[in-house]
């Protein structure tokens, strides 16, 4: 059920050149959270009536829930100014996340650039998950950020485009390179990426689920906005087509395009 409320600002802070964290307090949505779902988080200026959609990276029983997003036009830089004690407009928990059924398996989380932070809460229920063994592939263009947080819930590879930690190259040429397997395969990040990781799962027979980018307007389902392709007619619109906001963001690989 999602929830609109109020949520205070508990810490903020820059992680990496325009990626920022920040925690807030909520009254129910962080309680209702599963990983890979998102919140809409509101502007103050009435001239941005649109929220903007951002992944969940944690989410705590107490109502702590934090935020890792990068700044990318006017809301977001909006965001960044945010300082502890101060309030946020937020509706959620919104679309759909990983499903239940992962849990047991041998599973790979891919992340790349701004899909790597719903990769942490998603790693830390698996973890609490009894018989999992929980892999993780971050994926960079240069700087790091959330490695530490990472690497306490799973076993962390790195790659990076120039080559600067770990792998040089993508998140599958350190699957390669580390001769890494798994069951399942969960992946988020941007759809170059998750191109790729459809194709190499499909070709192993191996189970997987993407986490989709997509331009949002009302996070809800409502305008169509944020419509893929999909393989099957959606009960919706009658056509191919799937709402990342409401039907996902999360799919299973074979049930969309890209």
């Amino acid at each position: 059920m999602k929830i609109r409320e109020y949520a205070s600002v508990i810490e903020q802070k820059e992680i990496a050149t325009g990626i920022f964290s920040l925690w807030l307090q909520t009254e129910q949505i962080a309680k209702t959270a599963k990983p890979g779902q998102f919140v809409s988080v509101y502007s103050q200026d009435e001239s941005r009536m649109l929220p903007r959609p951002i992944s969940i990276c944690e989410a705590e029983p107490d109502g702590r829930l934090r935020l890792v997003y990068r700044v990318a036009g006017q809301g977001t830089e909006e965001f960044s100014r945010l300082r502890a004690g101060e309030t946020l407009e937020i509706l959620g928990p919104l679309g759909n996340g990983y499903p239940n059924e992962l849990f047991g398996a041998d599973i790979l989380l891919l992340g790349g650039g701004i899909g790597i932070p719903p990769m942490l809460q998603l790693a830390r229920v698996l973890r609490s998950q009894a018989n999992t063994e929980v892999q993780i592939v971050a994926g960079y263009r240069d700087e790091l950020f959330l490695t530490e947080e990472l690497a306490a819930v799973g076993k962390l590879s790195i790659a990076t485009e120039d080559g600067s930690a770990g792998t040089k190259g993508n998140v599958l040429d350190a699957v390669r390179e580390q001769g890494i397997t798994a069951d399942v395969i969960c992946a988020c990040g941007p759809k170059p990426m998750l191109r790729a990781v459809k194709t190499y799962a499909e070709e192993r027979n191996i189970p997987c689920w993407l986490s989709l980018e997509e331009r949002m307007a009302c996070g809800v389902g409502a305008c169509l906005a944020c419509v893929c392709q999909s393989t099957e007619i959606d009960s919706h619109s009658h056509v191919h087509n799937k709402r990342v906001c409401k039907d996902g963001p999360v799919f299973r690989s074979t049930e969309v395009e890209l």
